[in-house]
């Protein structure tokens, strides 16, 4: 999967109720594998197969052509030249994300499947809690930390692969979430070029600048369970890490308390009584798509969303909303925290970041090999033909460095948003809490007080997790 180029908060995250045609799904036992991990490793004739979504002329159809034309071909010859004959086999799918997920599951379960398989980041807890995949030290051993890859991957890049500490496969790439801001409304408003706010309530100082410019939307901040998992990615969950929290760490959720109210009282500024945002955009089926419309139009002032934003809504020869004059006139930030050093781990700034995950199927009969060929496809060499006229995010510095020279945005978001990002937690749970926050911002924004919005979700919350003693209050 391209996931690296896709807007994440678009993606169908309702995936675990496809599962049940898993039988146990992702909550019962696992098919994980407790063999050896130096099985087969002396092996001098094998066969590999790899699987993702994507598929040539169809879904993710570059993703294919990179593997079965680049990958394949160049990890056999470097195999050959060892003295080791591997046929290597590409199962490319062509399906929506739900049915490829409910796909995985039934090959880990029955203990099938292809030797190296990309997942979203999101499902990596579920499979791990499964046991359908394991730790890469235990699937491979000391060979998997030794990989000298993970010296050029962000230790924030790589919290997408992790859980409970423990290193399961591979990040690609990743993206980010920023605050946009239009340059030319903000000379208007008298409102400098260069803004980077230091703390939300300097979001909305500009904000009430730009309300004296007429026909202008202040802050579009995605709200509601319209925008779906927009409103998670690109508002609730960025601003409750500015707030100092994440949903879920330590092992529990976080619930109604003072990070959760603390967000839910920027949304009633911008909603409600500072009058700074268009509250019917929220509610309507298409509101995030004429958000865009709006803000290519000049007719919004500030706009949270991902690098997709840039990358490809904006984009003045292919966006959905082309702006002819979007690198002259957009400006983007990195998104403060409340107030500085009062963000998640101490931070001043904050983001949200999606993407895939190559993993190796703890069954395959060669694990050695297996991420030997998983390593090598995220080479340098291996990483830059893929990206090859397309410049985009990839986890490696030294990759990004080389092919992202030239794009001062895209070199922004690799070197000053991804070290301050987070993730959302891989747990079956998350997508129906992800809903209750939405639920909560649209409370706000339909006029309750940000407390009773914040109850209101702590009860839902509880009922969702297995009760209060998996919610933290804070």
């Amino acid at each position: 999967m391209v996931f690296s180029s896709r807007d994440f908060s678009r993606r169908r995250i309702g995936a675990a109720a496809a599962l049940a045609l898993a039988g146990a799904a992702l909550a019962g036992c696992g098919g994980g594998s407790t063999a050896d991990p130096d099985r087969g490793k002396d092996a001098k004739n094998l066969s590999l197969t790899i699987t993702r979504n994507a598929i040539e002329g169809g879904k993710n159809s570059e993703e294919a052509v990179w593997i079965t034309r680049t990958v394949i071909p160049e990890f056999v010859a470097a195999q050959k030249a060892k003295g080791v004959t591997v046929k290597v086999t590409f199962r490319g799918q062509g399906v929506d994300d739900e049915v490829y997920k409910t796909k995985l599951a039934l090959d880990l379960k029955s203990r099938s499947g292809a030797d190296i398989m990309d997942i979203d980041g999101i499902w990596v807890g579920e499979f791990a809690q499964a046991g359908y995949i394991l730790p890469l030290s235990k699937a491979v051993g000391a060979p998997a930390g030794a990989w000298d890859g993970w010296s050029r991957i962000p230790g924030s890049v790589q919290r997408l692969a992790t859980f409970e500490n423990e290193r399961y496969g591979v990040p690609p790439g990743t993206d980010g979430r920023l605050v946009f801001f239009n340059k030319k409304l903000f000379a208007r408003a008298g409102l400098p070029a260069d803004w980077q706010p230091k703390s939300w309530q300097e979001i909305v100082a500009a904000g009430r600048a730009l309300k004296k410019v007429p026909g202008v939307t202040p802050i579009q901040l995605n709200a509601g369970t319209a925008m779906g998992e927009a409103t998670s990615m690109q508002g609730a969950l960025p601003l409750l890490a500015g707030a100092g929290a994440e949903i879920w760490a330590d092992g529990r959720w976080t619930g109604g308390g003072q990070a959760l109210k603390q967000v839910l009282g920027l949304y009633a500024q911008v909603y409600g009584r500072e009058g700074l945002g268009d509250p019917k955009l929220q509610q309507e089926a298409k509101g995030r798509d004429k958000s865009f419309e709006e803000f290519a139009a000049g007719k919004i002032g500030i706009l949270f969303e991902g690098d997709y934003f840039w990358r490809d809504v904006l984009n003045p020869k292919t966006g959905v909303a082309k702006m002819a004059t979007r690198d002259q006139d957009v400006g983007y930030a990195l998104i403060p925290a409340v107030s500085q050093g009062r963000g998640v781990r101490g931070q001043s700034f904050v983001s949200m970041s999606g993407g895939s995950v190559t993993v190796l199927n703890p069954n395959t009969d060669y694990p050695q090999q297996a991420f030997e060929l998983l390593a090598f496809m995220n080479s340098p060499e291996m990483v830059k033909a893929r990206t090859a006229g397309t410049p985009e995010i990839t986890s490696r510095t030294d990759v990004n460095k080389e092919i992202l020279a030239g794009d001062p945005f895209l070199t922004f978001v690799s070197e000053k948003v991804l070290p301050v990002t987070s993730y959302r937690p891989g747990l079956s749970a998350y997508p129906q809490v992800s809903t209750a926050l939405q639920e909560a911002t649209a409370s706000v924004v339909s006029g309750k007080s940000p407390d009773q919005a914040a109850a209101e979700y702590a009860k839902k919350l509880e009922g969702i997790v297995g009760g209060a003693s998996h919610v933290t209050p804070r």
